[in-house]
């Protein structure tokens, strides 16, 4: 995988891949956190090595045979077998801290054997086994043992006599934590289990990192500290059942109050039905992850956003939190606005060149170029996220309250460029790239029209470096080739065209809504925008189950290259929302189903990004071993992929709402409720036939032409 050189700027002083380092970088989920460096690891008197086996992948424990239950800031993280083991990401986390790392069942003296694993929700999973405790039992066994686990720290262990006579089950739980962080555990080195006490009805564990406790209810009939150990004895009759609850929290914490959980959740609960049973589920799944997702502002509580995905990213990334708020803004504005708030928040101020940034992290960017800085894409990102929001329906008091922080991102634009043509990377000698072209061509044009609404000065300017941007990009960025040239990724210093072909170019696509249900003029003309259409439709870049980052054929191709050849959820709907705006709709379609099977094999819960091998008859898409899974942006991306079907563009300031729908309708029927326009109520349905009809929308909105 590309290691990026070191920095030269403040800006770009911290690094942060989509995929994690190493060592990942790892957040708390407790607010809005400012770009950093790679967490430290331990020093090696307080290290304890980690077993390293077939599931670990150079060290970092893997996510993709996981079972990650999500309620942030709470996570509970176990493999297919329900046992917590202490190793690897096993165990109960709040905030970034595991508070418990083994919790161990044994019936009778036995483990269960584990017979069927499954997520119930986002934040909870169920586990299923079974034992036989009599002699006599034959094959079939006569104990069932479920466990509930949820995200919040509470687990149910029920105990069912399936036997035709009582029996008597000794339970007992093994517990252990080692109180360890989420970058201790990412970098194998968590350090030793921490001697527990019997505290209350359970046991307790303390450290200069903190401390956690476990409480049984009923209370166990015995619990030895020194072993870790809590104890029970039951009776059960023939078909009876019994249960214990376990609490895992730390020492006086109120019990866990997840943001998604809560009557105020900024998502409006809309719901997919119609010929394809895969778009009911998928819409269901992206919701209840972005709901486990969201985090609150601690010092402005009524402000939510969404934490870039578990367990890596459990705190703010601003590019993919500005992302995920507007491929979700069907659901309401009320999540953009919380977002745009809290960034606003961390926006620079003062003298300087910097003056105006949202401050980001960097990421890799594949085996071609220097990573990235993410801030340069959130600070273009602010203002085309509010300008839409205003679009959906945010209310005037709150766009004006935000304008500011708008214009201070779109001054930095136009500073930074200077009397360049184009937006250049913050480092000396950096290459200019397509995709930060994309992002500052309709930030100009999106932002310059927010502006003029709102009576302020600066569009004309906006749109006039716009005209020039788009007029020298597509010379100098089209490569011509024999098949038909292609759009480069990015300018050396010296001005060469990088010409490799990767899945950045969709955002090339991805010009943004105007007024009266109009989008924005691309940086492509007619001909390149077909000829582009036709390199992300082809099998070099569709693997037939999503977008590859890379193309098969470009050198540096790995199929589990996260920006070299992997499927990137994000970019594989922004290309079908892209492709069917402009009227290409078989490559769109075929993205889309794509991606919808891939779906299915990742129980409609999409990773980030999963490996670009080629689909086909028999095969899975494979999981790449490090993809944060839910993803706020590969969860938003499910909203966005079923949204473009029906192609809804609201202007709510000026009473209207535009329908574009897929006249291919590749999912055949598609009703899709409870979604919210101009802050009401919002229901639109697509026909076999590609018709669409609003059946339900705010009083006095009238659909336009």
């Amino acid at each position: 995988m590309h290691q990026p050189t070191p920095p030269s700027t403040a800006t770009d002083n911290h690094r942060l891949r989509d995929g994690p380092p190493w060592p990942p970088p790892v957040d708390a989920g407790l607010g809005p956190a400012q770009p950093r460096g790679r967490t430290p690891r331990p020093t090696p008197a307080r290290a304890r090595p980690v077993p390293q086996g077939p599931g670990r992948v150079g060290g970092l424990p893997p996510t993709h045979t996981a079972l990650i239950c999500v309620a942030l800031p709470g996570l509970a993280i176990s493999t297919e077998h329900g046992q917590l083991t202490g190793q690897g990401l096993d165990g109960f986390y709040r905030a970034g801290r595991r508070l418990l790392a083994r919790c161990q069942v044994r019936v009778a003296g036995r483990e269960p054997l584990a017979v069927q694993a499954r997520m119930t929700g986002a934040d909870s999973a169920r586990f299923v086994g079974t034992l036989r405790a009599s002699p006599a039992a034959g094959p079939d066994p006569d104990v069932v043992v479920e466990r509930i686990r949820h995200a919040d720290g509470t687990e149910r262990i029920v105990l069912r006599n399936c036997a035709p006579h009582p029996l008597r089950l000794p339970l007992e739980v093994a517990l252990g934590t080692d109180l360890a962080d989420l970058g201790a555990i990412a970098s194998g080195a968590p350090g030793p289990e921490i001697p527990a006490s019997v505290h209350d009805s359970g046991l307790r564990w303390t450290a200069a990192a903190g401390n956690a406790s476990v409480t049984a209810d009923p209370p166990p009939s015995d619990a030895l500290a020194s072993a870790g150990l809590l104890r029970w004895e039951f009776e059960l009759p023939p078909g009876g059942t019994v249960s214990v609850e376990l609490r895992v929290r730390p020492d006086g914490a109120s019990p866990l109050r997840a943001v998604g959980r809560a009557a105020t959740s900024p998502l409006a609960p809309a719901r997919a039905t119609g010929d394809d049973p895969r778009a009911t589920v998928l819409l269901r799944a992206s919701i209840d992850d972005l709901q486990a997702l969201l985090l609150r502002d601690p010092a402005h509580p009524s402000d939510s956003y969404l934490a870039a995905g578990a367990p890596w990213r459990c705190g703010l990334a601003p590019a993919d939190a500005l992302a995920a708020a507007r491929m979700t803004l069907p659901l309401g504005t009320r999540l953009a606005a919380g977002t745009l708030r809290t960034l606003a928040r961390t926006q620079l101020r003062g003298p300087g060149p910097r003056t105006g940034m949202i401050p980001g992290p960097r990421r890799d960017a594949g085996a071609h170029l220097p990573p990235d800085c993410t801030g340069t894409e959130a600070t273009l990102l602010f203002p085309v996220l509010l300008a839409e929001a205003r679009r959906w329906g945010l209310p005037e008091q709150e766009t004006r309250e935000l304008l500011p922080a708008a214009e201070r991102c779109l001054t930095w634009l136009r500073t930074t460029v200077g009397d360049r043509t184009y937006l250049c990377d913050p480092q000396p000698g950096g290459p200019t790239r397509g995709e930060t072209q994309a992002h500052a061509h309709r930030a100009a044009l999106l932002g310059a029209d927010l502006l003029d609404v709102c009576g302020r000065p600066g569009g004309a300017g906006l749109r006039q470096w716009a005209t020039e941007l788009r007029k020298a990009f597509r010379a100098d960025f089209w490569v011509d080739d024999r098949g038909g040239g292609r759009p480069a990724a990015a300018l050396t210093a010296d001005g060469r065209p990088l010409a490799h072909l990767g899945s950045a170019a969709v955002h090339l696509l991805d010009t943004g809504l105007l007024g009266a249900g109009e989008l924005a003029v691309g940086l492509l003309d007619k001909v390149q925008t077909e000829q582009l259409a036709r390199l992300l439709g082809g099998p070099a870049m569709d693997s037939g189950w999503g977008l590859r980052g890379l193309g098969a054929k470009e050198p540096g191709h790995s199929p589990f290259g996260h920006r070299s050849g992997s499927v990137r959820v994000q970019e594989t709907a922004l290309a079908v929302a892209g492709l069917a705006a402009v009227g290409y709709e078989k490559e769109a379609g075929g993205l889309l189903r794509g991606l919808l099977a891939a779906a299915e094999h990742f129980g409609h819960r999409l990773p980030e990004m999963f490996a670009g091998e080629q689909r086909c008859e028999g095969s899975a898409p494979l999981p790449h071993p490090a993809a944060c899974r839910p993803a706020a942006t590969a969860a938003a991306a499910g909203v966005l992929l079923l949204t473009t079907l029906a192609g809804i563009r609201p202007d709510a300031p000026a009473g209207t709402v535009t329908l574009r729908p897929v006249h291919s309708a590749p999912l055949g029927e598609l009703g899709l409720t409870g979604l919210r326009v101009a802050g009401a109520p919002f229901s639109v349905r697509v026909s076999r036939l590609g018709l669409a009809m609003v059946e339900e929308a705010a009083d006095g909105l009238q659909l336009g032409a």
